[in-house]
């Protein structure tokens, strides 16, 4: 049979677990958020040059007139 002081132990035991698993997550969650912010850094920077090379790659189109004028 359990007794009060046991179920106690037992209670401030799981806590104490739990309290750093916790611990260990937030710190996980954390460093994932700044990855995601260097790689966000990283997508907006090679964004920005893909629309300068597309802007210079486009064709100049000469204005023309129609043949029929």
């Amino acid at each position: 049979m359990t007794t009060s002081d046991d179920r106690l132990t037992t209670l401030e035991i799981r806590f104490a677990e739990q309290e750093q698993v916790i611990e260990e997550l937030s710190g996980q969650l954390a460093e994932q958020w700044k990855v995601i912010e260097r790689l966000q850094k990283k997508l907006d920077a090679l964004t920005d040059r893909f629309l300068v090379l597309e802007e210079q790659t486009l064709p100049d189109t000469p204005v023309t007139k129609p043949p029929h004028w």
